[in-house]
């Protein structure tokens, strides 16, 4: 569903996404009120009803994205896998510029799923065939060589540019690295933060931005990230997610270069979001100056 849809020019704020899904419910007939922001990332969430959650995509760019998502949720829903549900409506909308999604809401408060049943949704999402019907894109986490560069002004221009080197090097690495898993349907952002519980206590998987196809490493990366450099899961953790799915990825010859890769693409990403404030600055330069130097990653934070 479609209203003139011209790309907004202004940032994505809490005041820039809540007119946008303003507008979004008025076109779809959902009632809106005072909804709860849930967080701002790459997109604004929203809790609009004790059954609704919204997304809201930063601009009308983000169409084809947003349609894939909607789609990969049908899939999902007809096959009964768990994952988060688009609602029975007629979207993605298009709204002030930007593009907004719903979705049926998980659970009244957000509770993480334990890392067994991270393991096991990532397993059961790996085993599925991608229907003809489905047109996923190739898995390109980093962008492809060539693609423009992000833009890093918010970070100083010596931090920038040596970030910006990390990032070419990686693209053009990345579709040279020998993997041994099959090549199939991925998440493209599988951790801890992407499975939720509902108010049954059943685990199920959130965030589709990412649904591609590729190899599967890059599902497993951040698990594997998060326990050996960020400490983020212990030992224990990470050798019941290695048991449950079946393989452990700091046993491949090349681990420790996609570990780099996936770095760099959280940095950048962070880096983009700088200027949002000091704290988030701070942190993107730590990170920084942690991949430069080859010191621990113990203390970075979560975004």
């Amino acid at each position: 569903m479609a209203e003139l849809a011209t790309s907004s020019s202004e940032a994505l704020t809490e005041t820039t996404a809540r007119r946008a899904l303003t507008r979004a419910c008025q076109q779809v007939g959902l009632p809106y009120s005072d909804a709860e922001l849930i967080r701002i990332g790459s997109n604004a969430v929203f809790r609009v009803n004790a059954a609704t959650i919204a997304r809201v995509a930063p601009s009308v760019a983000h169409r084809e994205n947003a349609q894939k998502q909607i789609d990969v949720a049908r899939w999902l829903r007809d096959i009964d896998y768990p994952a988060t549900r688009a609602l029975d409506i007629e979207q993605p909308v298009d709204a002030e510029g930007r593009v907004v999604t719903f979705w049926e809401s998980i659970a009244p408060e957000t509770r993480y799923a334990p890392i067994h049943e991270v393991a096991r949704l990532t397993r059961w999402l790996h085993d599925l065939e991608v229907p003809p019907t489905l047109a996923l894109p190739a898995l390109q986490p980093l962008g492809a060589p060539g693609d423009p560069f992000p833009d890093l002004a918010a970070i100083p221009k010596h931090d920038a540019q040596f970030l910006l080197e990390r990032l070419e090097w990686a693209r053009l690495r990345f579709p040279c690295l020998p993997f041994v898993l099959p090549s199939g349907v991925v998440h493209g952002d599988a951790n801890v933060g992407n499975v939720l519980l509902d108010d049954k206590g059943r685990a199920v998987l959130i965030d589709l931005d990412g649904f591609s196809t590729g190899p599967r490493e890059w599902d497993l990366i951040q698990t594997a990230l998060f326990y050996d450099r960020l400490g983020w899961h212990t030992r224990d953790e990470y050798m019941e997610f290695v048991n449950v799915y079946g393989y452990d990825l700091m046993r491949w010859s090349y681990y420790g270069e996609l570990a780099d890769m996936r770095e760099i693409a959280m940095t950048t990403w962070l880096c983009r979001k700088a200027g949002d404030s000091t704290s988030t600055a701070a942190e993107a330069l730590k990170r920084v100056s942690a991949i430069r130097t080859g010191s621990s990653r113990h203390d970075w934070s979560a975004y």
